[in-house]
């Protein structure tokens, strides 16, 4: 889907937050704040953090990544670990994809999340996997049923859809993040595409994790 010839691996890491944290003093947080900020902001990788605070009993945040190289990935997390914040943190859901031309769709854009674009409220992250009987169709077939898929999807032009591909480097075979302002339309437009063909062939599309843009200041705030 990207229009340019650079390509990123993507990560997105789910923490849960340890409640040893919540009796910390007040002032203490706010300089891990700072200091977590600091080590992220000068970091090689391109970054956005949201909150799962109450939405979610396995994850508490997200940090999500882009890098050219698996290893700037594991350098920024490193660094978080380093921190008095990275203390409290524990790992619950962890994601790898990179980013790679679409061959259903020709005139690909550039994914939301590499476009430089302001994030929207929410993200919705989740994995998905197709069936192997659709990759065993003709070519001319998926094509046929993924310009249906695409067509419903036309309808919701305030969803931006950044799909990435885990084929060999993660359990899935590819991680979708769809940005959104308002939640229920992404909801409208899942339910529209149940009803559409492809589904058939939808091996595991869970689970859904709904995120809210939050900053890595306020986001260290709301955590008590």
């Amino acid at each position: 889907m990207e229009s340019t010839d650079e390509h990123y691996f993507f990560n997105f890491s789910f923490f849960k937050i340890d409640t040893k944290w919540r009796w910390m003093a007040d002032l203490a947080k706010e300089e891990s704040a700072k200091e977590l900020e600091n080590v992220v902001k000068n970091s090689r990788v391109r970054f956005r953090t949201y909150s799962n605070l109450g939405l979610r009993d396995d994850a508490d945040m997200l940090f999500w990544f882009a890098a050219k190289t698996v290893n700037e990935i594991q350098g920024v997390i490193e660094k978080i670990y380093t921190t008095v914040f990275g203390k409290y943190i524990i790992p619950s859901r962890t994601y790898l994809s990179c980013t790679r031309p679409s061959i259903y769709v020709k005139d690909g854009k550039q994914l939301g999340f590499l476009s430089n674009s302001e994030a929207k409220k929410h993200v919705i992250v989740y994995p998905f996997t197709k069936t192997r009987d659709w990759y065993l169709l003709p070519k001319e077939q998926r094509q046929e049923i993924m310009d249906e898929h695409i067509k419903v999807s036309e309808r919701y032009p305030q969803i931006i859809l950044n799909t990435t591909y885990s084929f060999g480097i993660h359990d899935e075979d590819f991680m979708l993040a769809f940005e959104v302002d308002e939640i229920r339309d992404f909801q409208d437009l899942i339910m529209e595409l149940r009803e559409t063909r492809v589904s058939r062939y939808v091996k595991n599309d869970i689970p859904m994790i709904v995120c809210v843009k939050k900053d890595i200041i306020p986001l260290v705030r709301s955590l008590g």
